[in-house]
């Protein structure tokens, strides 16, 4: 297979077709504010369920003491309808780091490898995988404090610090998360997101505000059918 050509989309912004996180995030945004139309296919009542269908492991008990939180895709079942992920990512401070690893290996888990970022992949005894993240994020000793629970109890990272985290991810699934998470938020918890972005990432502002967008236009519902039929009747 000959190399991949670089599309002329992709290389107006970077020739090379190496994209950074923020120029990948702002093309697909651009993308998908030219084909966005109002309804998504999901029921509104689908869109407000909130479950803990995928049985994660517990490790409340283990980490007693330890501020812990659950972020990645686990996290945002406690924000938007629940979907599928292949592993439990947790954050704590990178001081704790040595303290949680020793913990979850007397609990039964084996540590497999390091991460990319500071932090271990751990499996447990029945093969589960569980990413620790060390943290050092300016905002994270105030975030930790202030955790959310999903529908399992379990305490997720609080709706700002979730999106600030998934805004400077590669993948184009995080953005898709932030985009539905922030369609489904109160007024009063896009005041709060719009706060934490402006302090700690002003330079994602916009792209917050058109993710906001997205999101509320993924709500609205389409239009009917009849009122379709009537305007191809005129």
């Amino acid at each position: 297979m000959g190399e991949m050509r670089v599309p002329p989309a992709i290389a107006k912004i970077a020739p090379d077709g190496d994209l950074t996180p923020r120029q990948k995030r702002r093309l697909l945004i651009e993308m998908s504010l030219r084909k966005q139309k109002p309804g998504t296919g999901s029921s509104p009542e689908f869109l407000k369920q909130r479950t803990a269908m995928n049985p994660w492991p517990d490790l409340r008990d283990i980490l007693r003491g330890i501020p812990w939180v659950i972020i990645g895709g686990v996290a945002t079942r406690a924000y938007m309808p629940e979907r599928m992920t292949k592993d439990l990512d947790i954050l704590v401070k990178k001081n704790d780091g040595d303290e949680v690893i020793e913990r979850l290996k007397a609990a039964g888990y084996t540590v497999a490898t390091r991460l990319a970022v500071p932090g271990y992949l751990l499996r447990s005894s029945d093969g589960v995988e569980v990413d620790v993240l060390f943290g050092e994020a300016p905002w994270l000793t105030k975030a930790l404090g202030q955790v959310r629970q999903d529908p399992a109890g379990y305490p997720v990272l609080d709706l700002p610090y979730l999106v600030l985290m998934k805004l400077t991810a590669m993948r184009t699934q995080d953005w898709a998360d932030v985009s539905r998470m922030l369609g489904l938020a109160s007024d009063e918890e896009l005041n709060r997101v719009r706060e934490v972005v402006s302090h700690y990432s002003p330079e994602d502002s916009d792209d917050l505000e058109a993710l906001i967008y997205l999101g509320k236009k993924e709500q609205e519902m389409p239009p009917s059918v009849d009122s379709r039929s009537s305007d191809f009747s005129r």
